[in-house]
């Protein structure tokens, strides 16, 4: 696997915790007035931690099992907006989360880490995505978590707008 994925992978949760870090205290669970042109999903800043975390352990974790013990199985799309409600995303705790996030994501490393070019080689078609590989699934992992940190500075750039005078 690409040396750079990897070592993305591994810094993501690092990342993850600084960006959110930058967003004040007050506003961690503020909306902005319109969504348009979010890079991640419609989600506020604790909301993003849940989602990336939930994103983890039951996609990716989930997709990458089957992937490498089913013959081209085919793997969900999950739907993030219903888990949000469901779980109460607004009033989890930050910490808390994070902490299960870095747990999820050592596993992650486990899983990849040390694949074999038949294991990254291993097929399947992801809802949404179309037929991949293992290793496509891995890249996608490594977009997910930019498209995170994207979102959040777009939200750190909308609360700081928010503060302009009309």
């Amino acid at each position: 696997m690409n040396p750079t994925t990897l070592s993305a992978l591994a810094a993501f949760p690092s990342q993850l915790e600084a960006h959110y870090a930058a967003i004040p205290t007050a506003y961690r669970h503020w909306a902005p007035p319109s969504w348009e042109g979010v890079p991640s999903e419609a989600f506020t800043a604790i909301e993003q931690l849940c989602h990336v975390r939930d994103i983890e352990i039951e996609g990716y974790h989930v997709r990458f099992r089957r992937t490498l013990q089913e013959t081209h199985p085919t793997l969900a799309s999950i739907d993030s907006e219903p888990l949000a409600i469901e779980r109460a995303y607004g009033t989890a705790d930050a910490a808390k989360v994070l902490a299960e996030f870095r747990m999820a994501r050592v596993q992650t490393m486990e899983i990849i880490s040390s694949l074999s070019d038949a294991q990254l080689a291993r097929t399947a078609v992801f809802e949404g995505y179309g037929p991949l590989t293992m290793r496509s699934l891995i890249h996608y992992l490594c977009s997910h978590d930019q498209q995170h940190l994207a979102g959040l500075q777009w939200l750190a750039g909308k609360i700081d707008a928010s503060t302009v005078d009309q």
